[in-house]
């Protein structure tokens, strides 16, 4: 008789009774929300990180996400249904472990799936029968099948049998009040039927709804689908931005017109360049696995390149405007960042083309600041190391006019855009912020 062969019985049977034990590797921006809603649905969770700083300020109830409150964590964990961890042999209690790691591009913008394997490779210390093993992380189609699987079964378990493989990807909003994890359709898929139904039984007790696909190679192509979409638009707006700028023509306006048919249109909008975890990154795992298929990505990569090219844009735009309004050349101007999150109202650097803007302006041997109530000092990243340690200005009249020109990099909704524009010389808004709150000056410059 197959020791192994109730395994999936059991853990179907405490899945729907909530006494199997959840853990959630990677507390950041998807996991500590994901721990929170599989909590709150009754289960007991234990979170895993390598930042022992994560785990402190969850001991002390303080959350570090804007989307968890400080009070939703307090109660999970004074409950006992949520506790964290860096110690990762505590794997061996969870049932059900969820993967929300990195899944970043190298610096030739190929995958880099470090972090996925090194957490297999802890998982794999600890793997027993009857652990239901999921990802989370954006990642390309094949990744569960071909990278996962191979690493946990070289433990001498076998996926389907001893333990089981999902895929459900991860849909967070960072800054979006409308909509929670347990509140956003759950998209979930298991190798195998087997699989399959454990992961709709899991994620159904978590999530108000889920939609289950046929398999883990599937789902993955769903979230590729959704951030390729955005990209590709953003991407067209960009250009037409550049196109209608060059005709005399407001692209907002346009667009502010545009949206009001009813139908067949959806509105996207220009800016200085894409930021976030997903849009700026999840194309280019689709245009590297379709060599494997000598299958061309030509209309994504060249979104990705049009999207890519913006801040330089924004500089360009800049400068011109330096030499045209004062006649300062921009290798001797001082120049003020706002916002230096990706999106307005989240304290959130991730790909932030802020970072690029304050680089290429080094570069050129302009004096730059920035100003970012979310975000105190910037902190160590992969590719913009060097501007680590600089701290956000304040918005003083004293201290805004003692620059050359202000660049709207990003329009949080706290920033007091009248003063802006009375104590500025040069405004260059790469956001319509100034518009939106029908602020007009000469000074100000639309990029």
């Amino acid at each position: 008789m197959d020791p192994h062969q109730n395994s999936r019985p059991d853990l179907l049977a405490a899945l729907e009774a909530r006494t199997a034990k959840a853990g959630v590797i990677g507390l950041g921006y998807v996991g500590l929300p994901l721990a929170m809603s599989i909590a709150r649905a009754g289960f007991t969770v234990l979170g895993f990180d390598i930042d022992p700083d994560k785990i402190s300020h969850i001991d002390a109830h303080k959350s570090y996400i804007d989307a968890v409150p400080d009070a939703v964590l307090a109660q999970e964990h004074s409950a006992g249904r949520f506790a964290a961890t860096c110690d990762f042999a505590r794997l061996a209690e969870c049932d059900v472990i969820a993967i929300c790691v990195p899944t970043p591009l190298t610096r030739h913008r190929d995958p880099d799936l470090s972090y996925v394997e090194n957490t297999c490779r802890l998982i794999a210390e600890t793997l027993r029968p009857g652990q239901l093993i999921v990802l989370e992380s954006t990642t390309y189609p094949g990744t569960t099948e071909e990278v996962m699987k191979p690493i946990l079964e070289a433990t001498g378990l076998v996926a389907g049998r001893d333990f089981y493989l999902g895929y459900s990807p991860e849909r967070e909003d960072p800054g979006n009040r409308d909509f929670e994890t347990s509140t956003i359709p759950k998209v979930v898929a298991g190798d195998g039927e087997q699989a399959s139904e454990l992961m709709k039984a899991f994620y159904g007790a978590v999530v108000k709804t889920i939609v289950p696909v046929s398999g883990t190679r599937t789902a993955e192509a769903v979230k590729l689908t959704e951030n390729v979409f955005r990209a590709v638009n953003i991407a067209l707006v960009n250009e037409l931005k550049l196109v209608y700028d060059a005709m005399g023509i407001d692209i907002w306006e346009v667009i502010d017109a545009a949206k009001t048919k009813p139908f067949g249109y959806m509105p996207f909008y220009p800016g200085p360049g894409l930021g976030g975890h997903c849009i700026p990154i999840d194309p280019f795992y689709l245009t590297w696995k379709s060599r494997e298929f000598d299958q061309p990505t030509r209309f994504i990569e060249l979104a990705g390149e049009i999207n890519t090219a913006m801040p330089r844009h924004i500089i360009e735009r800049l400068a011109e405007a330096l030499d045209r309004k004062s006649g300062v050349a921009l290798s001797r101007a001082r120049v003020l960042i706002i916002g230096l999150a990706y999106k307005k109202n989240v304290p959130d650097i991730r790909e932030s083309p802020s970072l690029r803007l304050m680089e290429i302006l080094l570069e050129r041997s302009a004096e730059v600041a920035y100003h970012d109530a979310f975000i105190a000092e910037v902190p160590r990243t992969r590719e913009y190391g060097h501007l680590k340690g600089r701290r956000s200005v304040d918005l003083t009249q004293a201290i805004v006019s003692g620059f050359d020109a202000v660049v709207i990099a990003t329009d949080h909704d706290q920033i007091d855009y009248a003063a802006l524009a009375s104590w500025a010389p040069l405004l260059i808004d790469t956001r319509n912020a100034f518009a939106r709150r029908d602020i007009v000056s000469e000074r100000i410059v639309k990029a």
